[in-house]
């Protein structure tokens, strides 16, 4: 993902996207070197970007930062291609890639699962000081 790339999406990122991030704070995730994102562009529209996730690096660790998929593009295999894409670029220099959900979040939870995930822990009161969050891992 390039700053161009987020500039194409940014007055659609709270209506299409959801509540994630702001603008500032995922701009900054973006040119920082520790972390490396990645979109996923519609096959029916050219360079429509209907989904991004990144990464940050700490040594040998990968910890995904988010996994955003355009609402009109949810449950189409665009999370679990971009997963795919977290995991193999983290398998070149990490040995393992580590997340927190809500757990709440079932679908996502069942997402990670399908890839091997396994919860490792709790984060208490994570989310705006109320909900927990699961911290999941994979080992390469």
């Amino acid at each position: 993902m390039k700053i161009s790339d987020l500039e194409s999406i940014k007055d659609n990122l709270q209506k299409d996207f959801d509540n994630f991030w702001n603008y500032e704070i995922l701009k900054e995730e973006i040119v920082n070197t520790n972390s490396s994102y990645f979109v996923a562009k519609s096959s029916s529209v050219s360079d429509e970007i209907v989904g991004f996730a990144g990464i940050k690096r700490i040594l040998d660790e990968a910890n995904i930062m988010n996994i955003v998929t355009r609402k009109d593009y949810r449950n189409k295999g665009v999370a679990s291609s971009l997963l795919r894409e977290l995991i193999e670029f983290s398998k070149k220099n990490c040995s393992l890639i580590t997340l927190e959900v809500n757990e709440n979040n079932k679908i996502a939870i069942h997402l990670y699962e399908k890839f091997g995930f396994k919860n490792v822990g709790v984060r208490k009161k994570y989310y705006d000081g109320k909900e927990n969050a699961i911290i999941m891992t994979l080992y390469f």
